[in-house]
């Protein structure tokens, strides 16, 4: 694990290729994660309404938080808009007054991006997507960018979706979770 260990994660995924780009100093941008190479941590939120076309604000939030220049910044802002459109899509977060809360926590060279939403039926998993399918590509972006993603359900009928990227800093150094920490990989 990278720093940012939560506990009750239900299901973990690895990538060996998630890292952010190389040369960043840590200072600077307007973001007030623009620090985070230099281990402060930061963690916002928001809570938006469940409509598809509200992908933009979350895109619009992870930007403004990390700030222009951040490593990290390009794939968090990809993959926010995946995680987001999969919760409007497959949970009860599309209904009437449902929202879904983007919350970021980065510090210590890690940038985690979590989304809760009313839960659905079933739970994210990754699955493999015919080759003229017009979707089912978006945990594929999220496992193949993200240094580790996962889910867990939480009360009150709550879905939370996450992933981490990881700055240049750690990207040699293997992701472990940390033992006793409910973690498992798939």
């Amino acid at each position: 694990m990278y720093g940012l260990t939560f506990g009750a994660e239900l299901s973990v995924h690895f990538s060996a290729s998630a890292r952010c780009p190389a040369g960043f100093r840590g200072r600077g941008g307007r973001g007030r994660a623009g620090a985070v190479m230099a281990r402060v941590a930061v963690r916002e939120s928001v809570t938006l309404a469940g409509r598809a076309e509200r992908a933009r604000a979350a895109r619009a939030f992870v930007s403004e938080v990390l700030g222009s220049g951040h490593p990290c910044g390009d794939v968090a802002i990809l993959l926010v808009s995946e995680v987001f459109s999969n919760s409007v899509r497959h949970s009860g977060s599309a209904a009437p007054g449902e929202t879904v809360t983007v919350a970021v926590i980065a510090g210590d060279g890690v940038v985690r991006v979590e989304v809760t939403d009313r839960a659905g039926p079933g739970t994210p998993e990754l699955r493999l997507a015919s080759r003229d399918a017009e979707g089912g590509r978006g945990l594929q972006l999220v496992a193949g960018l993200a240094a580790r993603w996962g889910w867990r359900r939480r009360r009150g009928g709550r879905l939370v979706t996450w992933f981490e990227v990881v700055g240049p800093e750690l990207a040699t150094k293997p992701s472990q979770p940390r033992a006793g920490s409910g973690d498992h990989t798939q």
